[in-house]
């Protein structure tokens, strides 16, 4: 049996026209063609958002994008524009480069096109060791896409970097938080509950604060991965933590680096914000 659980957003127990979802590889949460491709033929998309792995019988997120279903981390972040008035639009803007790096997502309260407050949203899920293709192939036979496929009879496996995700987005989180603390700003890291609970047991986490405080610089929101009754799944708020750059140091040991001005931020924000950028549903 697959152990892929959501192809192209759709969870493998529901019941669906599979091979209209597999021609047309479209990525629910996007709107459009879902861009993770296969390296030896660019036109098939892979489309393999939640796969199961060892013995925690919740599914694990291994594309970020499922992430943003219904757009929920993002409503669930507006708590924290403390300057956002009525009257202003909302926007979210992606991929924004600021020095030091570039953040996944900004949710940006805007008068008259002017920015007036902003968060930042960093979205992190486990990558893979190895190919989940096989098991992808072994999902579209089962559900009568595919007849056979070489993929599907493939013995190998894939498994969790745990570690290395872990640590590498910790390592980020540090270096971006030193420019919104600075800037007297929030950012907020977004994984699943399983990637949590992993960072909490192999980290310095005992510091965080939970409940989160408003106050704080640095947010984490976990979510999981809860079933309904028609087979399909959606995100639920788990937990949330917070600290500042100082706790994000003392998980690591490094020492504080990136600032730079507000107005840097503000101005590739304000370059980016327009109509098509307004927050609101798909």
């Amino acid at each position: 049996m697959s152990r892929v659980v959501e192809l192209f957003g759709h969870a493998a127990g529901e019941r669906e026209n599979w091979k209209e979802i597999v021609v047309l590889q479209s990525c629910p949460y996007l709107g459009r063609r879902c861009y993770k491709i296969r390296k030896s033929d660019p036109t098939v998309s892979i489309g393999s958002c939640t796969v199961d792995y060892g013995r925690v019988p919740e599914p694990i997120i291994i594309c970020p994008t499922r992430l943003i279903e219904r757009r929920k981390i993002f409503t669930d972040c507006l708590h924290l524009l403390t300057s956002h008035e009525p009257g202003n639009e909302l926007h979210l803007v992606s991929e924004v480069s600021i020095p030091g790096g570039s953040v996944d997502y900004f949710v940006v309260s805007a008068r008259r096109g002017k920015v007036k407050d902003f968060v930042g949203l960093e979205l992190q899920t486990l990558d893979t060791t190895g190919t989940v293709w096989p098991e992808r192939q072994r999902l579209l036979k089962e559900l009568g896409v595919l007849r056979g496929d070489a993929a599907e009879l493939s013995a190998k496996k894939y498994g969790m970097n745990w570690k290395m995700t872990a640590k590498t987005i910790l390592v980020q989180m540090h270096h971006k938080i030193q420019t919104f603390e600075h800037l007297n700003k929030k950012l907020v890291l977004v994984v699943q509950d399983r990637l949590l609970a992993y960072m909490s047991k192999e980290f310095n986490f005992g510091h965080l604060k939970n409940p989160a405080l408003i106050g704080d610089s640095m947010h984490l929101h976990a979510y999981k991965m809860e079933k309904q009754k028609d087979g399909s799944f959606n995100l639920g708020m788990q937990k949330r933590l917070s600290t500042d750059a100082d706790g994000i140091s003392l998980c690591l040991g490094l020492q504080a680096e990136d600032r730079v001005d507000l107005e840097e931020i503000v101005r590739a924000l304000q370059a980016r914000i327009s109509a098509t950028t307004l927050f609101g549903p798909l």
